[in-house]
C-alpha cells in the first residue's frame, strides 16, 4: 500500500511539473511596459570584448582550430590598464544611444565577470583583476544608460557542453551532459539579474550550434526563460538563433541585416509583432581585429539607423573594444558624428514607430502620435506626393493638398547637403488646454 501510495506521489509531481511547463508564456505588467520603452529608445551600441581581443583576430578567432589550452594563456596577458568605464559611457550617451549591450561570455567560455561558478574569468584569470561588468554596471546607472547583457549559450572549451557544428577542434576532454551544463547556465544567469543592478535584457546567442544535428537537440530554451523571467519579470529575452522567436522571448532580432532583408544569410525568418531589434557593426568583425580598419562612414550608419526605425526597429551598433581596454579612436569618430546629427534630429527617431507609409523610393518614414516625419535620404529628389484622408495642420516646407485625391504634395528646397532631410507632418491640431 505504502509503494502505492509513494507512487502515486511521484506520478501527481511529474503531472504537476509537466502542466506547469505546457502553461503558455504570459509576459508581467512589468514586461510588458519595458517592451515599450525598449522601442522608444531605438538606439544601442553592442560591445564585443574578451580575451580574443589580445590576438586582435576577432572574436571567433579560437574555433581556427587552436587548442584551448594555448588560447586560455591570453587570460594571463589580458591586462587593460586603459579601461574607464566612464569614458565609454560618455562617448556612447554622446552618440544618442539610450542602452548597451554587453558580452558577458562569448563562445570561448571566458566571463567578463566576478564569477563563482568558474575561475576563468577576468578577475580570477588575469592580472588585472577587476571586475569591468560591475564598473559598466555601476557608471550606466550613474549616466542613465541601461544596460543588456549578452551571454553566449555555447561554449568551446567546457567538456560538459555537447558539441555542436562549431569549436570541435579545441582539443577539450568531452564528457557531454546538459543537465550539468544547463545548471552551470542558470547559476551564471542568476549572478548577472541579480548582483549587477537593473538588467534590461538578455541577449542570447548560440541555439544555431545545432542546427545540423541529426536528431533536434532539447536546448529547453523555454525552461531557462522561465528562470530567468522569475528572477527579473521586467526583463526582456531575445535569441539571436535566426528563426521565428520562441516561446518565452520577448523582442526579436536580426543579425546584419534590417527586417525583411536577407543580405547577409541569417535573417530570412519572418517578421513578428515583437519589438524588433538589428545588430551590426561599425567595421567588420564584432570583436576587435586589427587590420578591420574598414569602417562605414557617419553617413551610412545615420542612414541605417533612420531605416532601422523607419521598420519599427532598434539599431543596435557593435564596437570591439582594443585590447588596453579603450575604444577604437575609428569608433569614437562615428559615435560622435552620430551624435551630432541625433542632437538635431532625434526626436524623429525617439519614441516613434513604424507608419502605414513605411519605406518609399525616396526615404522612410516614422511616426509619433499626431506627428509624421518624412527622412528624405534620396538628396536629388525636389517634390514627394504621399496620400493623406485629411489636409494636415502643419507641414514644415511648402506644400499643397489635393482634396479631392487626398495626395499631399511636398516641395522641398536644395538639400543635397543632409544625409537625411527630416520632413514634420502634423496629421491634426492637439486638444485646446482648458
Amino acid at each position: 500500500m505504502k509503494r502505492i501510495l509513494f507512487l502515486l506521489l511521484i506520478f501527481n509531481l511529474k503531472l504537476s511539473t509537466f502542466n506547469l511547463l505546457a502553461q503558455p508564456y504570459v509576459p508581467t505588467p512589468e514586461n510588458v511596459a519595458h517592451r515599450e520603452a525598449f522601442e522608444d529608445m531605438r538606439f544601442g551600441i553592442f560591445i564585443h570584448w574578451g580575451i580574443y581581443s589580445t590576438y586582435a583576430q576577432g572574436e571567433w578567432y579560437l574555433n581556427r582550430d587552436i587548442q584551448g589550452d594555448e588560447y586560455a594563456k591570453a587570460a594571463d596577458a589580458f591586462y587593460p590598464h586603459r579601461f574607464d568605464a566612464r569614458e565609454w559611457t560618455r562617448a556612447i550617451k554622446a552618440s544618442g544611444a539610450r542602452y548597451i549591450t554587453f558580452t558577458t561570455r562569448h563562445h570561448d567560455g571566458f566571463s567578463m565577470w566576478d564569477t563563482r561558478q568558474s575561475d576563468y574569468n577576468i578577475v580570477r584569470a588575469t592580472p588585472f583583476r577587476r571586475d569591468v561588468l560591475r564598473e559598466l554596471s555601476e557608471v550606466c546607472q550613474t549616466d542613465g544608460l541601461q544596460l543588456h547583457l549578452y551571454y553566449s549559450i555555447l561554449d568551446w572549451l567546457r567538456s560538459d557542453y555537447p558539441v555542436g557544428r562549431t569549436g570541435r577542434k579545441t582539443g577539450r576532454n568531452l564528457q557531454p551532459d546538459y543537465d550539468r551544463y544547463f545548471r552551470f547556465m542558470e547559476a551564471q544567469v542568476s549572478e548577472l539579474l541579480t548582483q549587477y543592478g537593473p538588467i534590461g535584457a538578455l541577449w542570447l546567442d548560440g541555439y544555431w550550434d545545432h542546427d545540423e544535428d541529426s536528431i533536434p537537440f532539447q536546448w529547453r530554451m523555454p525552461e531557462f526563460y522561465r528562470y530567468a523571467h522569475g528572477l527579473c519579470p521586467s526583463l526582456l529575452i531575445g535569441n539571436n538563433h535566426h528563426i521565428t522567436p520562441l516561446e518565452g522571448e520577448d523582442f526579436q532580432m536580426f543579425e546584419r541585416d534590417l527586417p525583411g532583408e536577407n543580405k547577409a544569410g541569417l535573417s530570412g525568418q519572418e517578421i513578428s509583432p515583437l519589438p524588433l531589434e538589428m545588430c551590426q557593426t561599425m567595421n567588420g568583425m564584432w570583436g576587435y581585429k586589427v587590420s578591420d580598419t574598414h569602417y562605414k562612414n557617419v553617413d551610412e550608419l545615420v542612414t541605417l539607423l533612420v531605416r532601422a526605425a523607419g521598420k519599427g526597429s532598434n539599431l543596435l551598433l557593435n564596437i570591439g573594444p582594443q585590447p588596453n581596454g579603450e575604444l577604437p579612436a575609428a569608433a569614437l569618430d562615428r559615435l560622435r558624428g552620430i551624435g551630432e546629427w541625433m542632437d538635431k534630429y532625434g526626436y524623429s527617431i525617439y519614441g516613434t514607430r513604424r507608419t502605414s507609409l513605411g519605406e518609399q523610393p525616396w526615404g522612410t518614414t516614422t511616426g509619433r502620435r499626431d506627428s509624421l516625419f518624412l527622412h528624405v535620404l534620396d538628396r536629388d529628389v525636389r517634390e514627394i506626393e504621399i496620400p493623406m484622408s485629411k489636409q494636415p495642420v502643419r507641414v514644415s516646407v511648402p506644400s499643397r493638398y489635393d482634396r479631392k485625391a487626398r495626395v499631399l504634395t511636398l516641395l522641398l528646397p536644395e538639400h543635397a547637403e543632409e544625409v537625411d532631410y527630416v520632413v514634420l507632418v502634423t496629421q491634426r491640431s492637439e486638444k485646446k488646454k482648458r
